[in-house]
């Protein structure tokens, strides 16, 4: 290893020498960066809903905030939670580290839409998903949409019946998710090939059209 001229004299590093090894110590914690590390900050999230209460006391009042959030790395993984706090952000965070841990895989076909319709509810809240054809994009409203985008749905098509409620809509949304299943996972269940599988889905769906 060289040594500089001021380690030599038995000098402290001038300001220049610390930077260069501040720099390089970087660089290899970067290039060793932890892989869990690498995935989170490929994981993108979005504010769904925010409640404030009021709790009245002596002296005033206290709010606090309710914060509903849905993260995914728009590849099939989506996950939702909830979080409390004082403060917006401190709610925020709390939602956001909860939906993380929580996250569940779908099956996607061609990576864009859902494998086959499928239905969820959760107390007053019944969804209806669909998939769609190339082309048809997102047509969803509300706290749906957020869960399609952040899990990369590309195409597909959903109705909410019932209440309007975010927290509701979410988890009947997510009942829906998990009922979808791809023609590998059946095909693996009943002991069949997948060919089999997906030559009698395009064949109904041929017979629907006509």
């Amino acid at each position: 290893m060289a040594r500089t001229p001021n380690a030599e004299r038995g000098e402290r590093p001038s300001r220049g020498e610390r930077g260069e090894r501040s720099e390089r110590g970087r660089g290899r914690n970067s290039e060793n960066q932890n892989p869990r590390e690498r995935e989170e900050s490929d994981i993108v999230d979005k504010l769904v809903h925010i409640n404030r209460v009021a709790k009245v006391v002596k002296g005033g009042r206290r709010f606090a905030f309710a914060a509903l959030v849905v993260v995914g790395d728009e590849k099939g993984r989506v996950g939702y939670g909830s979080g409390k706090a004082r403060e917006v952000p401190e709610a925020i965070r709390k939602a956001t580290d909860q939906a993380k841990r929580n996250m569940i895989r779908v099956a996607l076909r061609e990576g864009r839409t859902l494998h086959h319709d499928s239905q969820g509810h959760f107390g007053a809240g019944r969804v209806v998903l669909r998939a769609a054809s190339a082309g048809t994009g997102i047509i969803a409203g509300g706290p749906m949409r957020a869960v399609f985008e952040t899990m990369g749905v590309q195409d597909v098509v959903a109705k909410c019946v019932g209440t309007s409620n975010p927290h509701n809509m979410i988890k009947a949304t997510f009942d829906a998710l998990t009922n979808v299943s791809s023609p590998r996972a059946i095909a693996a269940k009943r002991g069949k090939k997948v060919g089999e599988i997906v030559s009698r889905r395009d064949g109904a769906a041929a017979v629907a059209k006509e």
